[in-house]
């Protein structure tokens, strides 16, 4: 038996990370009030409570507590959802959601607290130096992961490296290009590669860490979304009230033109391929889809870096309540589209297990998923659930955020994925084609990620080795040309990655956000899916426009 206990101490709201540890450890919450300057830097102790005080950041009500996974998940073409909750981000409508300045706020009271650390740090004498060094390491990756959510979200920003203080009273500072807010990400997850440890090390740290592989997979993404920000050329997807697939001509995002692409995803490739190739690699995929996802599947060696949360305590999360089928609602608010659900291959366990498929409401109707595959669902364990078809049933609920200890209460303690292994081969994948085209290195990365999720078999006549190999179904098509590579790899991170926050940015990355989102014009639920020019940067906080009168503007048209 195994129970939870406090590896990062408490922080402002009293949210700190959790690890998993020995049942005779009780769960111990020290509070923290983050160091300011003129608080003292002593000793090594102080050294953990002020990084802690910087990962206490994300639990809060400014980035995921809700708002950074609202405003990420609920904003692209395979979710639907209950118009009360899809009404504003869900709707192009983010200006009037209540948590709209969440992701500027949260983010850059990150960057006050690694700056804050980074400056006091060093001076302390009374520390082991291999921690000094980490915890240096996770406030650079955490500073540039901060950044980087900013530059994708606003678009240039300004850049704020240091602490104010009495030798840096500067408060307004200029908003930097899209270019210069990019190259103080790649210089800040370069700092933490080098002083962070790799996962596995005595001196990495506790689960819910970052490590070195968490900072050579964000510095690969960086150039990743840089690349293809730059590249011009076509990508089709699969979308529209029909379904149908439609290639769109890319715009390159603004702020990145003239950038050579080629050359960046040649980056992106060449540390993506460190983590895969490296010697005694310490991270794998999970071999069941459902076990990922699971309990027991928490911190496992997929999840490179997960938002650790714990039941019963002031560290949880409303991510059940809202994306699971049976909900303190009655029934979810959040799902996959018809259309998504119609993009993966039938033996798919991604939807097999991945979508709930039969469940009883809060208030005990059972309902089963979909309509048309009635003969699989309709009838199970001698239950029959009778109801779909009716407008309200007709809805795919993941499973990635049903696995919690109490379903039954609003706020549980559901994990939420920042980074997945899997993500690092369809990255090497993506990059590979763009350099060299759909090469076999291209194929076995992007195919090592589906074998995964369908099921294997023992060819007739048996080989003598028996070993099992993937279904047919399970490989993708063969001899595509790099158009026909790009735009599968742009859909196989959409099946892989559903409702994970990672849709819209692919979308917005590649340029077809608008393109995609308006040939689908209504959505599933009579959400509208309606965008324009100004939705692909969100709102400038008028707070921060009243207060630093160095930024002369907000974004187009808000």
């Amino acid at each position: 038996m195994k129970a939870i206990s406090t590896y990062f101490m408490a922080s402002v709201l009293g949210l700190a990370l959790l690890s998993t540890s020995s049942c005779k450890k009780a769960l111990e919450e020290k509070p923290f009030s983050f160091y300011s300057p003129e608080n003292s830097y002593r000793n090594e102790s102080d050294a953990k409570a002020a990084i802690n005080g910087v990962y206490s950041e994300l639990y809060t009500y400014d980035l995921y507590l809700q708002p950074f996974w609202n405003i990420t998940i609920l904003d692209d073409d395979h979710v639907a959802g209950a118009d009360w909750f899809l009404g504003t981000t869900g709707a192009g409508n983010p200006q009037s959601y209540w948590g709209i300045d969440g992701p500027w706020v949260g983010s850059y009271t990150i960057i006050a607290r690694t700056n804050t650390v980074l400056k006091n740090i060093p001076n302390i004498t009374e520390i082991d130096p291999d921690i000094k060094k980490r915890i240096l390491g996770e406030a650079y990756f955490l500073r540039g992961w901060a950044y980087f959510q900013l530059v994708q979200l606003y678009g240039g920003v300004p850049l704020r490296l240091k602490p104010v203080s009495a030798n840096n009273p500067e408060t307004n500072v200029p908003r930097a290009t899209v270019k210069q807010t990019y190259d103080a990400i790649i210089a800040d997850f370069k700092e933490a590669e080098t002083h962070l440890f790799p996962l596995g090390h005595p001196k990495a740290g506790e689960v819910g860490r970052v490590n070195q592989g968490v900072a050579k997979a964000f510095l690969a993404k960086t150039y990743l979304t840089m690349a293809s920000g730059a590249s011009t050329g076509n990508i089709t997807v699969r979308g529209g009230t029909d379904n149908g697939y439609y290639t769109y001509t890319k715009e390159v995002v603004k702020g990145l033109e003239g950038l050579d692409a080629r050359a960046y995803y040649t980056l992106a490739r060449d540390k993506a391929q460190e983590l895969l190739s490296s010697n005694n690699n310490p991270y794998v995929l999970t071999a069941s889809w459902k076990d990922l996802w699971s309990i027991a599947g928490r911190n496992n060696k997929e999840h490179m870096w997960e938002l650790q949360s714990l039941a019963g305590t002031a560290f949880i999360n409303n991510l059940g309540v809202y994306f699971s089928a049976r909900s303190t609602f009655g029934v979810g608010a959040v799902w996959t589209t018809n259309n998504h659900y119609n993009d993966y291959d039938i033996q798919d366990k991604r939807v097999l297990d991945g979508i709930t498929h039969n469940y009883q409401t809060l208030q005990g109707t059972y309902i089963f998923y979909p309509s048309w595959q009635a003969a699989q669902y309709k009838i199970v364990g001698g239950i029959t659930y009778s109801n779909t078809g009716s407008a309200t049933a007709e809805r795919a609920y993941t499973i990635k955020y049903s696995g919690v200890a109490d379903p039954t209460v609003a706020n549980s303690d559901a994990f939420y994925p920042l980074l997945r292994y899997a993500e690092v081969y369809l990255m090497y994948a993506e990059a590979e084609n763009e350099v060299n085209g759909a090469t076999t290195e291209a194929y076995n990365a992007l195919n090592t990620v589906r074998f995964r999720s369908f099921p294997t078999y023992i060819p007739a006549p048996p080989p003598a080795s028996q070993t099992p190999v993937p279904v047919p179904e399970a490989y993708a098509p063969a001899n595509m040309n790099p158009e026909q590579f790009r735009s599968y790899v742009l859909a196989e991170r959409a099946r892989e990655f559903n409702l994970e926050g990672i849709r819209r940015f692919d979308l917005m990355r590649w340029g077809i956000y608008l393109q995609v989102m308006n040939k689908i014009s209504t959505g599933q639920n009579n959400i509208s899916k309606v965008r324009q020019r100004k939705n692909l940067l969100l709102p400038i906080p008028l707070n921060e426009l009243n207060s630093n009168t160095a930024i002369k503007g907000n974004n187009p048209d808000w």
